[in-house]
């Protein structure tokens, strides 16, 4: 049976996310804590198989955690949680420790599958995996990775680089399809799992 120790400071978010969990097949026990400090002292008394961390953007608060919880406790297995388009946040506590991450609107089937891949220690996957691992991006296309990394809107991207909107976004279905992701918070995990975007 699987234990789940849920951190966000919305108790909305919490109580929400706690009544999807309870659903969720083999899972035994649920607790919540809001904030970095709790869910450290919480751990260390009692640690859990699963940890979800929630982001939001432009708030540091669930990154940190990650961050703190991870370097304390490295076999810690911490899934973040946010927006599916704040690429920055998720893609910054990914790079702190957390295996992997999920939407706030992922169904009960990704919740099941983001369980069972992190309790055997590897990697949320992303929904389509890329057929070849070894794919290559072209300068172009590495370089608006860089730019979603980096939480710039195609526009944003477009100016940079000197190309139309409908060109960036041209070149990220093209990342997004040889990647094997589907919008740009998997595509910039995946970029920093890669070593593509630091």
């Amino acid at each position: 049976m699987t234990t789940v120790l849920i951190c966000d400071d919305r108790r909305s978010v919490r109580e929400g996310l706690t009544r999807v969990m309870s659903a969720v097949p083999g899972v035994s026990r649920i607790d919540c804590v809001a904030h970095g400090d709790e869910l450290l002292a919480r751990y260390s008394r009692q640690p859990v198989d699963v940890v979800l961390v929630g982001t939001q953007r432009a708030m540091p608060a669930g990154v940190e955690a990650t961050r703190r919880l991870v370097s304390a406790n490295p076999q810690a297995n911490v899934i973040v949680f946010g927006a599916p388009d704040d690429a920055g946040s998720i893609a910054a506590a990914i790079a702190g420790g957390a295996r992997g991450y999920l939407r706030w609107d992922a169904s009960r089937p990704e919740l099941v599958a983001a369980l069972a891949h992190t309790l055997a220690s590897t990697s949320v996957p992303a929904p389509r995996q890329p057929a070849d691992p070894g794919v290559q991006l072209t300068e172009r296309e590495l370089q608006v990775l860089r730019g979603m990394s980096q939480g710039k809107s195609n526009g944003q991207i477009g100016r940079e680089l000197y190309l139309s909107e409908d060109t960036v976004k041209t070149h990220a279905r093209r990342l997004f399809r040889k990647l094997g992701v589907r919008d740009r918070a998997q595509a910039v995990a995946h970029g920093f799992r890669r070593g593509l975007v630091s």
